[in-house]
Parts: structure tokens; sequence; C-alpha cells
């Protein structure tokens, strides 16, 4: 049951921190010619949930970056900056009834990358270095942008569900925070952007690749 439901959730791609966790397949590698079928590294050979062992893994600075967006809504964004009397669309200060918004979420978003062995049941216990969360005010389409920066010099594993973590949990203090003001706040496009060290070393996301961004509308 176990087992089908983890190949159902790969085959349709859920995008929640914690699907991406338990389903996150390895890169398959050829084999003769052909690629072979990815394997779940928290899945055993029985269908049963596992944590990955990491023990012979070697210690290698490791980062990773992840992205997400928060669509306020022409109403609410305006009244946001119109309030505080905003006119830099890029300024890294909103406040709502509760305070100033993008404070309270950068600081929850460090916490919980700290915390994310908590709260991805199947995660390690990372000693990170640093946690950089970026924020910046798209006034063309009412949203704002969050960029979050995980890094560890002294782990066996990524930090690549630090990051996540850490923009989606940003986006979530973010609607909580402006939630007075609409309900029809969206969160959207979270996802990986790029990381580095490991053995499978450095992945970057389509538009890191093409140093496009991720947010622009065509």
């Amino acid at each position: 049951m176990l087992r089908l439901a983890v190949q159902r959730c790969s085959d349709i791609g859920f995008g929640s921190a914690l699907l991406r966790d338990v389903c996150g397949a390895r890169n398959a590698k050829p084999l003769g010619g052909e690629r072979t079928v990815a394997k779940l590294s928290h899945v055993d050979d029985t269908g049963r949930a596992r944590m990955v062992d990491v023990g012979d893994k070697t210690e290698t600075v490791r980062s990773a970056k992840a992205r997400a967006s928060v669509e306020l809504g022409v109403d609410a964004f305006s009244a946001l900056v119109a309030r505080n009397g905003m006119n830099d669309a890029q300024s890294d200060v909103v406040r709502s009834p509760k305070g100033d918004v993008l404070g309270v979420a950068r600081i929850a978003a460090i916490q919980a990358a700290k915390r994310t062995h908590h709260l991805i049941p199947l995660c390690h216990a990372v000693p990170l270095d640093v946690v950089h969360i970026d924020f910046s005010l798209d006034r063309d389409h009412s949203r704002v942008q969050i960029v979050a920066t995980a890094r560890t010099s002294a782990s066996k594993t990524g930090v690549e569900m630090e990051a996540l973590t850490a923009a989606s949990v940003a986006a979530l203090t973010i609607y909580d925070m402006c939630k007075a003001v609409s309900k029809a706040i969206r969160i959207t496009d979270v996802y990986l952007d790029e990381k580095t060290g490991g053995k499978s070393g450095t992945y970057r996301s389509a538009e890191a690749t093409l140093g496009r961004d991720p947010h622009a509308f065509d």
C-alpha cells in the first residue's frame, strides 16, 4: 500500500516538502546504454519508509537555494504599500495589523530551517552554518518573491530540505500576517533553484541555468 502511494506521488509530482523528501528519487544512472528505474532513497525494498544511512558519507560543504512566491493581489499589496508610504517597490519593510511582515517572515524561515528535521520526519539534523532569506516586492504583479539559501560546511547530507522549508514557512508567515487584508493570497512556485556539494554534485533548475527570473511573466 505504501509502495503504491509513494510511486503515485512520484508519478504525479506532488510539490509539498514532505512528499518531495519521501519521494525524492535519486538520479537514474545509465546501465548498458539504458536508464534504470529511479530508486526512492527513503523507501526500502519492501516498500517501507526508512531513514537513509549516511554513516559512510563524507562531510563536505553543501548549499541549497529555494524559491517561493506569494501573490498578494492588487488590493492587499496596494493597501500594505500605501499604509506605510512605501514608494520603493523593492523596500524590505511591509507592515500589517500584526506588524513587520517580512521581518517576522525572515525570522520564522530561519527558525524553520533549523528545525527541518522536526517537521520532515526522515530528515537528518544538519549543522547549518547560515540561512539567508531575501525578499523582493514585485509591484507590477502584486507579489513578494522569496529566496532562501542554506549552507553547511560539516554535513554528510544536503540542505535542500532546509532551504525548501525556509522558503515555504516564509511564504506561510506572509500569508498569516496578511490574511486580515485578503483571504485570496496565493502561495506559488515553491521549488529548489540550485544545490551544490555532495556525491550528486551541482544541480541547477532550468531557470537558474538560463539565468532567467523564475517569477517573471513572458
